[in-house]
């Protein structure tokens, strides 16, 4: 007589099925501030501003794409808390914990909820539709200038600088980057979209 073990794990396989369980989306929440901490750390100073130039704003926006609104905007209030208690999350070139959250680049930071909300909100709007592609195109370009303006607005503030000096400090030396950095959230978006169909 042959007895038979069910291989059938009853954890959730797949990321639809890990956003409808509480631990699925704890799960994916921690993933998602991982990775965006890991961007942070890919930073470079730039003499004549400072804010560094990071990985953080494709990370945001690809956690936004790919959790969607709600969950991503979750993932992000917790990657700001993580920091806030001092766990090594934030770009390494400031002062880290709630010091980097009151500093020059501090609008940037808060401006990442609203990004992420921003993209999920825009594809999970057109996610079954054939404009899906375009739809996640438009909603990093939204995301990318929620962004931009926040950390502008947060740092002309705090350093009582015009708007034509926020523009030099804040936005103008980060938009070449950023369009490649759209370029590739569209396409890693792209190829997540296909794995999770396939």
């Amino acid at each position: 007589m042959q007895s038979t073990l069910p291989i059938r794990l009853d954890a959730p396989q797949t990321l639809s099925e890990l956003r409808r369980t509480f631990a699925g989306k704890m799960l994916l929440s921690v993933s998602a501030t991982a990775f965006v901490a890991l961007c942070a750390h890919v930073s470079l100073p730039l003499y004549f501003t400072p804010v560094p130039l990071t990985l953080q704003t494709f990370a945001v926006i690809l956690v936004g794409l790919t959790l969607g609104p709600a969950l991503g905007f979750s993932a992000m209030v917790l990657y700001l808390a993580e920091g806030a208690i001092g766990l090594p999350v934030f770009s390494p070139h400031g002062p880290g914990g709630v010091a980097q959250l009151l500093g020059p680049t501090a609008g940037y930071l808060y401006s990442y909820p609203l990004a992420a909300a921003i993209a999920g909100g825009v594809v999970r709007a057109f996610r079954s539709s054939r404009f899906a592609i375009a739809a996640a195109a438009v909603g990093t370009v939204a995301a990318s200038i929620a962004i931009f303006a926040m950390g502008a607005a947060w740092i002309a503030h705090l350093l009582h600088l015009s708007p034509a000096t926020a523009w030099h400090v804040a936005i103008a030396p980060f938009l070449p980057g950023e369009i490649v950095k759209i370029a590739a959230v569209l396409t890693a978006y792209t190829s997540l979209r296909r794995w999770v169909r396939s």
